[in-house]
C-alpha cells in the first residue's frame, strides 16, 4: 500500500509538471503588479477600518514593506484567472518571522480573510494551500484537509510536500501557475505543492497582513492565454 501511494504520488507530480510546462506554451506580457516605487494598482481592506492604507504599507528602497498588523490585505484593482505568479518576499532582518499569504481569485465582500485560494507564507508552512470561505479545491488524499472556524466557516487545504524555505531574512521565491482548476506551487524552484479543481474564476491577487513584518521585493504576472 505504501509502495502504491508513493506510485500514485510521484505520478502526480509528473502530471502537474506537464501541466505546468504546458502553460509556460501559452504565456502572455509580463505585467509588473508592484512596480518599486509606489502602491498604484492595489488597493486595501483592514479589519480595523480607521487604519489607513500607509499605516501598514509602505515602499522603502524598492522593497514593500508590510508592517503585519492589523490583519488585511493589498490587492490589485484589477482581476485576473490564468496565470503565472512570481513573488519575492522575506521576514523582515533581525525580527521574529510571522504569518502571511498571496491571495488569489479573491471575490466577494472585502473582509479579514475573503473568499479567495491561498499560497501560504507562514514561516515553517510556506506552500500550503488553502481555500477559503467555501472556494473549493481538490489535492493528494494524504495531504488534503477540511477544517471549520467560528470565524470563517469551513475551509479545505492541501499541506505542503516539503520545502526548501530560506532562514528569515533571507529572500524566497514563489512561482505560482494557476490554469483554470489546476494550481501548482514552485518554493525556490522545487515543487512544492499543487491542486486540483480550483474554483475556475477571475478574481484581485492580494498581499496578506497577518502578524509580522514581511518585505516584498518582486510582485509580477505573466497571464495564460487561451
Amino acid at each position: 500500500m505504501i509502495r502504491a501511494a508513493r506510485w500514485f504520488s510521484a505520478m502526480a507530480v509528473l502530471l502537474a509538471m506537464a501541466l505546468t510546462a504546458s502553460a509556460e506554451e501559452k504565456l502572455g506580457n509580463e505585467v509588473q503588479l508592484f512596480n518599486g516605487k509606489n502602491l498604484d494598482g492595489w488597493e486595501y481592506f483592514l479589519v480595523e477600518p480607521d487604519v489607513k492604507m500607509q499605516d501598514v504599507w509602505s515602499v522603502q528602497d524598492g522593497i514593500l514593506v508590510c508592517k503585519g498588523e492589523p490583519m488585511g490585505y493589498l490587492a490589485t484593482e484589477k482581476t485576473y484567472k490564468d496565470f503565472k505568479l512570481i513573488v519575492e518576499w522575506r521576514w523582515a532582518p533581525g525580527k521574529e518571522a510571522g504569518n502571511s499569504g498571496v491571495l488569489m481569485r479573491i471575490t466577494g465582500e472585502p473582509m479579514g480573510l475573503p473568499r479567495c485560494v491561498e499560497a501560504q507564507l507562514k514561516h515553517g508552512n510556506a506552500g500550503d494551500i488553502w481555500g477559503f470561505r467555501g472556494f473549493d479545491l481538490k489535492g493528494d488524499a494524504e495531504r488534503f484537509v477540511q477544517k471549520q472556524s467560528e470565524k470563517i466557516g469551513d475551509f479545505v487545504g492541501v499541506g505542503r510536500m516539503g520545502g526548501k524555505e530560506k532562514e528569515p531574512g533571507q529572500w524566497n521565491q514563489f512561482s505560482i501557475t494557476l490554469d483554470e482548476g489546476q494550481l501548482t506551487i514552485l518554493l525556490n524552484g522545487q515543487l512544492v505543492n499543487q491542486a486540483t479543481k480550483c474554483d475556475n474564476v477571475a478574481g484581485k491577487i492580494g498581499l496578506q497582513s497577518e502578524g509580522g513584518e514581511i518585505h516584498f521585493r518582486t510582485v509580477k504576472l505573466i497571464p495564460i492565454e487561451e
